[in-house]
């Protein structure tokens, strides 16, 4: 398995039982900070769930989401606050956090704190911003924009590796199909991964229906575990999957969520999908 997204927790046990470096890892946690209880609960269940089942866990949570649908929809507790959540969590539960950032100037800030840095998928082509992270030192998670075919993702790690970043992973999410809608191609997995960098697929945002909502987007999680077992069976390194004890009221991308208490059900089924190959 890539080292860097080895968890906390498993590196600490040296005699963690699986060698063969295969197992399917896992970043999750809520698509935005909304409060820290919450943001904390989901984080202590996720690693509950990750440890009994053996998997490698990164918790991920927003602290600013700055590509909302419209001015007036929540976008988080902004850097400061949230950076400071992210490491309570991160210090209080032993936790590899991930979070995304949007301007160069954030690189430098959340560094310290971030064990792998995001680049959004509407900004995976900024050279800035992707150049400010990279010379950070820090591992790189890009997600490929919904207007990308896979073999274009090519450019976009040549630009990471130019400024020195070493450990890069793409996200596969989904392509825009006609308005509203996205579909994911399963051979994207497979043509990136041929480019020597693990291949993430993004469970929860891949059913999103963007601006479905008019003023918010929308989606349709039903079909969010459906995709990860193909995703995972047609060789995904890593999951993505966005959760929420109650996604009906989440304060961001709530209809494309998984529900909290189904995570370990569905992990258990992608587990054995995984062992299968």
């Amino acid at each position: 398995m890539y080292p860097y997204f080895q968890s906390n927790q498993e590196k600490d046990n040296i005699s963690s039982p699986d060698k063969r470096g295969n197992r399917l890892f896992l970043i999750s946690g809520p698509c935005v900070i909304e409060d820290d209880e919450i943001t904390f609960t989901i984080a202590s269940r996720l690693k509950k769930i990750a440890s009994e089942l053996n998997i490698p866990f990164i918790f991920k949570a927003s602290f600013d989401k700055a590509n909302r649908s419209s001015i007036n929809s929540f976008r988080g507790p902004g850097l400061e606050k949230g950076i400071a959540i992210l490491k309570h969590i991160k210090d209080s539960l032993n936790l590899k956090i991930l979070s995304d950032i949007h301007y160069p100037e954030q690189a430098k800030v959340v560094a310290d704190i971030l064990d792998i840095i995001q680049i959004p998928a509407f900004l995976c082509r900024q050279t800035d911003l992707i150049s400010a992270a990279a010379k950070t030192g820090k591992p790189l998670n890009i997600k490929k924009g919904q207007f990308l075919s896979p073999f274009e993702c090519s450019n976009i790690i040549q630009k990471a590796r130019s400024c020195g970043c070493s450990h890069i992973s793409i996200t596969e999410r989904g392509t825009t199909f006609g308005y509203n809608n996205l579909v994911v191609d399963f051979r994207s997995i497979q043509i990136i991964k041929e480019m020597g960098v693990p291949v993430i697929f993004d469970a929860t945002h891949s059913v999103q229906l963007p601006g479905g909502g008019g003023t918010e987007s929308s989606g349709e999680s039903r079909f969010a575990p459906c995709l990860a077992r193909a995703a995972v069976a047609a060789g995904a390194d890593g999951l993505f999957i966005e959760t929420h004890p109650d996604p009906a009221r989440a304060l961001c991308d709530g209809p494309n969520s998984i529900l909290l208490d189904n995570m370990s059900s569905l992990l258990s089924t992608l587990v054995k999908i995984r062992e299968a190959l």
